[in-house]
């Protein structure tokens, strides 16, 4: 029988802490030149794939910085990120590369001098050649087109809660409200408690409750907490059949199993095999432009091996050495619920000054001995039969027809959601044991 109705939900959350020992007015005018590129320029209005958001008369010497370098961007990124999560623990894994994007680019707004380039290297924009300012802009952009889909849901929202007595600057409250629709409440931060009930209050309204609670204290010294959320909620565009949901055994490893409510349909789908990585790729559709592609190593597989050389090359020539059929899938129900505490693994990145009294936020506001004190992220993933809520090797040997005509999903697999059209990774992670959170 066809399922009449699907709630299906994908929760993210991002939280930053800027800490500060002076204070002043909310919102301070300045006389300082402010990212001029960004306030000469601005055609977000055009669609992809046609926009580069620069006018190319205007510095033809210069590269473009365009949707596709952004989401390239933000790709490989992802993976690098991913990497640095999966040496800290063999378990469960699931985040947002692209919201963390999105938090880059709002320090890149607040940043200045040595601060502000060690987040162009590790996002790699140092090879744009001083394009890499309007990164607001392509965040503008992208959150435009993607969040417009009528056949999926895609919300972001990006909000601040300010002690009421700290400055900013005009010129940075303008910005962010222009690319990222910033929205400004002020806190008493010195009564930890209201303030830690009110900002989680808040979050909780505006994810709907699937969010009940992201923090515990605040440090009675913090000046400003930035929140970026984005919330998912996708329909397969053939949904699995209850009926045929039954208790399967999904192998964590060669010593270790659990028992799984295993999803069954038959479809069909864009798969491949990767010979010498020796894994399945199968790409599941959701109704609209998005999709979930799902890597799953063989058994006597590395899967090490395979994290380690995920690159945005070899995802592309999975995509394009896919073939189309008629397939039996099993595929387990699972709920992933992640937090992490993502500023060590940035400084790993080369992202250092930010967290530490080296940092020059001086976009931000005038007041000295300002710090990034953490950046947490928490992600949660439900997977079931209506949809789901909330170094290259460009060498790699593809073969798209031998795959058997059923794929059983019962071993660890990483997981992707892909945005099709604009090409951009807004989530990632692996299902160890779907059993844990």
């Amino acid at each position: 029988m066809k399922t009449a109705f699907f709630l299906v939900l994908f929760e993210l959350c991002v939280t930053m802490c800027f800490s500060n020992e002076k204070t002043g007015t909310p919102v301070r005018e300045t006389q300082e030149s402010f990212i001029p590129s960004l306030l000469l320029s601005n055609d977000t209005d055009e669609q992809y794939p046609h926009n580069t958001v620069s006018d190319p008369s205007r510095e033809k010497s210069k590269p473009a910085f365009s949707m596709h370098n952004f989401t390239e961007m933000n790709t490989n990124f992802g993976f690098n990120l991913y990497r640095k999560i999966a040496m800290k623990h063999d378990n469960n894994i699931f985040f947002s590369p692209l919201s963390l994007s999105f938090v880059l680019s709002i320090f890149l707004l607040a940043s200045k001098g040595e601060t502000h380039n060690q987040i162009i290297q590790s996002l790699n924009l140092h090879l744009l050649n001083g394009k890499e300012n309007q990164l607001p802009a392509l965040c503008q952009q992208l959150r435009n087109n993607i969040t417009k889909n009528q056949e999926f849901t895609l919300l972001q929202n990006s909000f601040s809660f300010i002690q009421k007595d700290f400055q900013i600057n005009e010129a940075f409250h303008n910005l962010s409200k222009q690319y990222f629709d910033m929205e400004y409440l002020t806190v008493d931060f010195h009564n930890s408690t209201l303030a830690t009930n009110i900002v989680n209050e808040h979050i909780k309204q505006k994810t709907g409750g699937r969010i009940p609670a992201l923090f515990d204290a605040f440090d009675q010294q913090a000046k400003i907490i930035l929140v970026n959320y984005f919330l998912f909620r996708g329909k397969w565009k053939q949904p699995f059949s209850m009926k045929f949901t039954e208790v399967e055994t999904f192998y964590i490893d060669n010593y270790r199993s659990v028992q799984v409510p295993m999803m069954f349909k038959t479809e069909r789908v864009a798969s491949t095999f990767d010979k010498n990585l020796q894994c399945v790729v199968l790409k599941l559709p959701y109704k609209g432009s998005v999709h979930m592609l799902i890597v799953m190593p063989e058994e006597e597989a590395d899967f090490m091996d395979l994290e380690d050389h995920l690159t945005i090359e070899l995802v592309d020539s999975w995509l394009k050495n896919m073939e189309t059929r008629k397939k039996d899938i099993y595929f387990p129900k699972f709920k992933l619920d992640q937090s992490y505490h993502v500023e060590e693994l940035l400084q790993d990145m080369g992202i250092k000054d930010l967290f530490s009294y080296k940092a020059d936020l001086g976009h931000l506001s005038n007041q000295r001995f300002m710090k990034i004190s953490q950046v947490l992220q928490r992600a949660v993933i439900e997977v079931d039969e209506r949809g789901t809520e909330a170094a290259a090797v460009s060498g790699s040997e593809i073969l798209a027809y031998s795959l058997p005509p059923t794929v059983r999903v019962n071993r660890p697999f990483l997981f992707m959601i892909y945005e099709e059209i604009l090409n951009t990774l807004l989530f990632m992670g692996r299902v160890i044991n779907p059993t844990e959170l």
